[in-house]
């Protein structure tokens, strides 16, 4: 493959992995870490060259994907200890966790000025099942000329990639994707429950609604787990959503009102108080009530 790219990905969790064996797919040569190893293995199994260390994957790689659980993950595997930044081969970091925009900016001129490396921050959304297919949407946040180096990787793993601005634009823009997403959630949890406590068969409401100003696909993907409280194999964790509205709220700082989101958040902060936390997003159909 002419345009194939050594590149490194850190982070083979719930979304990372299937992001990384999409690279592998398209014909570029992957190095991963983890911080747990075994999660790895199937993309070792697929043709990744797995790395003992960050500065070892560094070392091999002209870019660097990171899909990690927060801004404190990325800053440790960056600059603690022997992190990515000791190394300063790579010429582009592409962070696709999502975090306070702020956060990222900070990140990103630490990393120019240690390394000279750009940044691209490409938050993604699709869940599970779209990085599975490689069609996440990415709004990502950096200089164009570095947007550019990066969209050929980038391609495998997205239906659409937006420039939406410079460093913590991408982060900043998912944000607004999670007040629609979180929302979205809360209410199709409360829909579910409703159906279900007034006689309505709630696994046909996707089929009932499907084409309705009701449809969406958070609501045909997780009325069905919530209707049949099937939360195996998860979509996204409790937790995930949780770090994110409380990034909402933080930037808000008082200054924005966040009547819609302040409810999910309250949900989804007593779904993880009662053990949920790690858990499918969808559990927070059990959690409507509490006080």
């Amino acid at each position: 493959m002419s345009n194939s790219r050594k590149l490194g990905f850190v982070g083979t969790g719930l979304m990372g992995l299937p992001m990384a064996l999409n690279l592998i797919d398209a014909g570029h040569e992957v190095f991963v870490w983890n911080r747990t190893a075994e999660k790895a293995a199937p993309a070792i199994e697929k043709g990744a060259r797995a790395c003992a260390s960050l500065e070892e994957l560094a070392a091999c790689c002209d870019i660097v994907l990171a899909c990690l659980t927060n801004a404190d993950a990325v800053e440790a595997v960056l600059f603690g200890d022997k992190g990515l930044a000791s190394v300063a081969r790579p010429q582009l970091f592409i962070d696709l966790s999502s975090m306070d925009p702020e956060r990222a900016r900070e990140m990103a001129g630490r990393l120019k000025q240690q390394t000279g490396a750009g940044w691209i921050d490409a938050p993604v959304s699709g869940g599970t099942p779209a990085a599975e297919t490689g069609e996440l949407v990415i709004m990502a946040g950096g200089a164009k000329a570095d947007l550019e180096r990066a969209r050929p990787v980038l391609e495998p793993l997205a239906s659409r990639v937006t420039h939406m601005g410079g460093v913590g634009a991408g982060q900043m823009t998912k944000l607004v994707n999670q007040i629609i997403s979180g929302g979205t959630m809360a209410l199709v949890a409360e829909a579910v429950n409703f159906a279900k406590a007034r006689g309505v068969d709630a696994s046909r409401l996707t089929e009932a609604l499907a084409g309705g100003f009701a449809d969406s696909k958070p609501f045909q993907l997780l009325a069905p787990r919530m209707a049949a409280e099937n939360f195996e194999n998860p979509l996204g964790t409790v937790a995930m959503m949780l770090k994110d509205l409380d990034a909402i709220t933080n930037v808000a700082d008082g200054q924005v009102p966040l009547p819609m989101t302040s409810m999910a958040r309250s949900i989804l902060q007593r779904a993880a108080a009662s053990g949920d936390a790690e858990s499918d997003i969808s559990t927070i159909v059990h959690h409507l009530g509490e006080k």
